[in-house]
């Protein structure tokens, strides 16, 4: 069969490459940590905090940048303050949905026992805290709710990739579906995406009545996943300044610059990029109707699973084309499991797949509907975290140099693939 589809495509030209650095604004914290224990230090909902107590920190699985240094530092000032802080994996159905999936998950991300200096305690049981008035359940943590006196959370402020309120991803998503576990994510999910900007704020407005929340970590990036704001919020402000900070986040997204393309290649994808393995903001490419905006693209090729990603593959279906190696990374148990806990099942599908990068380039470009295809608009991206470096075909060369925020570095030059017929990355 892969000689049937290579004869398919080994014809279609392959046009020539452009390496260009795309400018966004740069503005960082030059010492987030150091930022981070000032606002510990000074912040009101600490003063609830007391020795002896146990402090749960529920911890996610996105892909933060020094999110395990932050970790640590919250972990060490509850420690210096005589508490017994321990780790919450507080990812939804992330990692498999078992309790060593998610320890795994945030092992990859620098968080484990022995690093963190304190106990990672995963479980997958719930305890079912209320319900709302439209009947859907809320769950939390059974070890969370249960056997702590506190709890914090830490996560990205930023915007969502499939739907659109006042409130994204951020604080109140990472209480309603990260420390929900599954069946939390499963219930906030259950009556679609449509409605789930009233969904996550109003479970996770029960969820701080309920449960002894004391603040949340809240860190926005700039375009080059780099700190840029890092705020301790109480549960009397974290809603409203959850609001404002998700203003910022949208602000500080990177983007590519160019409008209309035939074909855009990413070189990875994975759940520590996004939860829908490419940010939809970035590609334009979302899973549901609810959010929109990006480039029109049309036809998108992934070429490979992120390790972090510990398998699951969601987002690949969001793609037309992928590539054998990552089939064969992709946990496909794992990665439908995030399609029936979030009840949006077509990123979790197997994209058309070729034996290389190659082939499903090549793919993308003869089914992109244009007659002459040296002159396909390509991009390729690493992965929608990182769009500084990018390259871009040569038809869209004029257009680079007519954008004062496009630096050309290099070429046109032609792609050299290995004796297998992959990219070099």
């Amino acid at each position: 069969m892969s000689n049937l589809l290579r004869s398919l495509v080994e014809n279609t030209p392959i046009p020539k490459m452009v390496k260009i650095r795309q400018s966004f604004d740069d503005t960082i914290l030059e010492d987030p940590i150091g930022e981070l224990i000032g606002r510990l230090l000074t912040a009101d909902s600490m003063t609830g905090i007391t020795a002896g107590q146990r402090v749960a920190v529920a911890v996610g699985s996105r892909g933060i940048s020094r999110i395990d240094e932050l970790t640590k530092t919250v972990i060490d000032e509850l420690k210096r303050i005589g508490t017994e802080p321990f780790i919450v994996p507080c990812m939804g159905s992330h990692g498999g949905a078992t309790a060593e999936g998610q320890t795994e998950v945030l092992a990859h991300l620098g968080i484990d026992e022995e690093r963190m200096g304190c106990p990672v305690r995963s479980s997958m049981e719930v305890v079912e805290l209320d319900r709302l008035p439209n009947g859907l359940p809320i769950y939390c943590d059974k070890i969370a709710a249960t056997e702590s006196d506190a709890i914090i959370v830490i996560n990205r402020i930023k915007p969502h990739t499939a739907f659109r309120g006042a409130i994204e991803s951020g604080m109140f998503k990472m209480i309603s579906i990260g420390l929900g576990k599954q069946k939390g994510a499963e219930a906030c999910h259950q009556l679609g995406f449509k409605y789930m900007a009233e969904n996550v704020p109003a479970m996770a407005r029960v969820m701080i009545e309920k449960l002894p929340i004391r603040f949340g970590v809240a860190v926005v990036e700039n375009a080059y996943d780099q700190i840029c704001r890092i705020e301790v919020l109480g549960t009397d402000t974290m809603e409203e300044r959850e609001k404002e900070l998700l203003i910022e986040a949208k602000s500080r997204l990177p983007q590519i610059f160019f409008n209309d393309l035939d074909v855009l290649v990413i070189d990875y994808i994975g759940k520590n990029i996004s939860g829908d393995g490419a940010d939809p903001n970035i590609t334009g490419r979302y899973p549901t109707p609810y959010a929109h905006g990006g480039p029109e693209v049309n036809k998108m090729v992934v070429l490979d699973l992120t390790p972090e990603s510990q398998g699951n593959a969601n987002g690949v279906g969001t793609a037309d084309f992928t590539t054998s190696r990552l089939v064969s990374k992709t946990d496909w148990p794992a990665t439908y499991a995030n399609g029936l806990t979030s009840t949006v099942c077509a990123p979790t599908k197997q994209a058309t797949t070729l034996e290389n990068d190659r082939d499903a380039i090549k793919a993308a470009i003869k089914t992109c509907n244009i007659l002459d295809y040296t002159q396909c608009k390509l991009v390729r991206i690493r992965d929608t975290l990182h769009l500084g470096t990018i390259e871009i075909s040569e038809s869209l060369l004029e257009e680079a140099k007519r954008n004062p925020r496009i630096e050309i570095l290099e070429g046109p030059y032609e792609w050299k693939f290995d004796e297998e017929g992959f990219l070099p990355k």
